[in-house]
């Protein structure tokens, strides 16, 4: 392979990096978000009662010029009690002593393996 060829193949894949990486990071804020829903759904996590705590995870990815960023959460007000715990008067006086059910934290060294291996693949297939 000849200079010339290596630097058109280099350009090549520069051009298809970004969305490759981005369908990536997508996929991964989907699995994030199932394994983040499926330990909201009864112990060692929050037990569940509606449904509507565990609907209320959601993801969003954003595109940048080479890759993407993908944030994934909830706008429920128990999300920081539920993961955390809660001892103390709340702003109604109640109190309470209620301990933690982690969800978020048990799932990220799986997101986090999920996110290499599709980085793993998003460069093979720019450089094939």
């Amino acid at each position: 392979m000849t200079p010339d060829e290596l630097a058109d193949r280099f350009e090549t894949a520069a051009k298809r990096i970004g969305p490759a990486i981005a369908r990536g990071v997508q996929h991964t804020g989907t699995l994030g978000q199932a394994r983040i829903r499926g330990n909201a759904s009864g112990r060692p996590g929050p037990n569940v009662i509606t449904g509507a705590y565990r609907n209320s995870w959601q993801t969003q990815t954003r595109r940048l010029p080479y890759g993407a960023i993908c944030t994934l959460g909830t706008n429920a007000p128990q999300g920081r009690r539920l993961e955390f715990g809660f001892t103390g008067v709340d702003s109604l006086g109640r109190h309470y002593d209620q301990p933690p059910f982690p969800h978020v934290q048990p799932a990220l060294p799986f997101i986090e393996a999920a996110l290499m291996a599709q980085m793993r693949l998003a460069v093979a297939e720019v450089l094939l």
